[in-house]
């Protein structure tokens, strides 16, 4: 997922940190229950199929409520689902769903409200980014692809409170997906009510989770999730309030930690050195690897030696040391260590290569001469996009040094935008090279590396290798069922997009935080939803 500058996703089973969580008999504090909460960057909506960002996910994921939640130690957790039956071949799913949950309008929350969300994710028509994630349930491919009507998914309600789920192959990873945003249900009647302005603003929004979005307009800084009395485990709820205000400046966000106006802060790399004493310290390890795109549409970056120019260009581990210094730590692929292990060695160790992730400054010249002699050029110039944060925007000045040091007669442009602005234009092919990332949605290599086949819709580099494409395939159809087969197609795949530089990664992010010590019940996951606030409160 596109998650803000602070994402994550982990391991071979989503490993989820339940940090600084509830503490014995200790109870909440009833009179004062509201939370503080500091984001880096915008919500940008609230509408289950079209989320691609982590704060975004937060909020949904407070608000609405699926099959499953995400607790402690990555483990599912009953969320609408009281009750799953598996067939003996694994393919057919049959959830019992509860009766006393409805959406914030009063309506009943029933087994349609998830035929409709997922249909409507899958139909064309709505362009959901993440529509590739139903690969395996019967029929979704063709559905995508425009080849089958909506009507024939792989999932039926059968009354109000029984789904069941067909697939046309085995997914390791199923119950996972199910506590994912995207596979969250929807309410037909409101998406129907408010159109085109569904999910834009709070109020084109209905709620069946443990908080309703409050006061975001669709472009403000600010919003709130508050307490849902008529969530069916609303009992469980301590906080009445949790406030969100977008911070982008890490300096301006300590100062309000310092005030007492925020209860949670990130923070940059002199920060973390200054305050890693600190008794409210926390780093927040991720399952998220940022990296460079290239826009592989224009004559430039087509040149394979113009991209291995660039990256070996980088000294990552001085970034993430001199630069970021929250823990952060150098990649060795493009999928984050800590994700998946198999004979315990992890996925990012398997397939480690030089190529692709080292530094290496005689080795960039050359490369970067050699290619701009294939294109007939002397020199040249690109603009490098990245969002607006201070993060960011150090991490693209440093880039934006390095290249220009290390290979002769290159100008680099840097261009700094609203992460909603720069998802957009990445999105619609309008950048040269993009500083992006990515934090896995599920505890499985594949969460990355889908990305980049040929079609997919994250694919915004537009990079292509038939190769790739095949391996990856592989996993997910004729090597499914074998895990050794399964795990050196993905390997083998990483190792190519790593030769050909399909993208270039740069470091697996680490994010240095100030949570206040009397913040109790937090759940942090470092894959799929990041924060689940459900059992959080203040103890005094």
């Amino acid at each position: 997922m596109k998650f803000k500058q602070v994402a994550a996703l982990s391991a071979a089973a989503l490993v989820s940190l339940a940090f600084l969580s509830a503490c014995g008999s200790k109870k909440a504090n009833s009179t004062k229950q509201v939370l503080h909460w500091s984001e880096p960057t915008e919500l940008q909506t609230l509408d289950v199929s079209k989320v691609v960002d982590t704060v975004s996910s937060d909020s949904i994921s407070n608000s609405t409520e699926g099959l499953y939640r995400l607790g402690k130690d990555s483990k599912v957790q009953p969320g609408l689902a009281t009750k799953t039956q598996v067939s003996d071949h694994g393919l057919k799913y049959t959830f019992t769903l509860r009766k006393n949950s409805k959406w914030s309008n009063g309506d009943p929350a029933t087994a349609k409200d998830f035929v409709y969300s997922w249909q409507r994710t899958v139909n064309p028509k709505t362009a959901s980014e993440y529509a590739y994630l139903f690969d395996g349930i019967k029929n979704a491919t063709a559905i995508t692809a425009g080849k089958k009507p909506v009507s024939t998914l792989g999932i039926k309600a059968i009354g109000k409170y029984k789904l069941t789920v067909t697939l046309d192959k085995k997914i390791p990873y199923f119950k996972l997906l199910m506590g994912f945003t995207v596979f969250f249900p929807q309410d037909q009647k409101a998406v129907k009510q408010f159109g085109s302005k569904y999910g834009t603003a709070a109020k084109y929004m209905v709620y069946n989770g443990p908080y309703k979005v409050v006061g975001w307009n669709g472009s403000n800084l600010s919003w709130k999730l508050v307490k849902n009395n008529n969530y069916w485990d609303h009992k469980a709820v301590k906080l009445s309030k949790i406030t969100f205000q977008v911070t982008k400046s890490n300096s301006t966000a300590y100062n309000l930690y310092q005030n007492k106006k925020l209860d949670e802060v990130y923070l940059d790399a002199e920060q973390a050195k200054q305050l890693k004493n600190n008794k409210d310290y926390v780093s927040l390890k991720q399952s998220r690897t940022n990296y460079l795109e290239f826009n592989q549409t224009q004559k430039l970056f087509k040149n394979k030696k113009i991209r291995q120019a660039i990256s070996y260009a980088v000294n990552r581990q001085q970034l993430v040391t001199k630069v970021l210094g929250n823990g952060s730590v150098a990649s060795k692929s493009i999928v984050s260590t800590g994700l998946a292990k198999y004979h315990g060695k992890d996925f990012a160790t398997a397939a480690a290569t030089t190529a692709g992730v080292s530094y290496n400054q005689q080795k960039a010249k050359q490369l970067w001469k050699a290619g701009l002699k294939e294109l007939g050029l002397k020199k040249a110039s690109f603009t490098l996009m990245g969002d607006d944060d201070d993060v960011s925007k150090a991490v693209t000045t440093y880039l934006q040094s390095q290249l220009e040091t290390h290979l002769p007669g290159l100008k680099v442009n840097v261009e700094n935008l609203p992460k909603k602005t720069r998802i957009t234009r990445a999105s619609n092919g309008q950048f040269d090279v993009v500083l992006s990332g990515w934090a896995a949605d599920f505890s499985d290599p594949i969460s990355f590396l889908d990305l980049f086949t040929k079609n997919n819709s994250y694919n915004d580099g537009k990079w292509d290798n038939s190769t790739y494409d095949q391996l990856v395939t592989a996993s997910k159809t004729t090597d499914v069922n074998n895990q050794g087969k399964r795990w050196n197609d993905l390997v083998q795949a990483s190792k190519i997009l790593s030769k050909d530089q399909g993208v270039a990664p740069l470091y697996q992010l680490s994010q240095a935080q100030l949570l206040r010590s009397d913040v109790k019940g937090v759940i942090y996951n470092t894959a799929g939803v990041q924060f689940n606030f459900k059992n959080a409160y203040i103890a005094k």
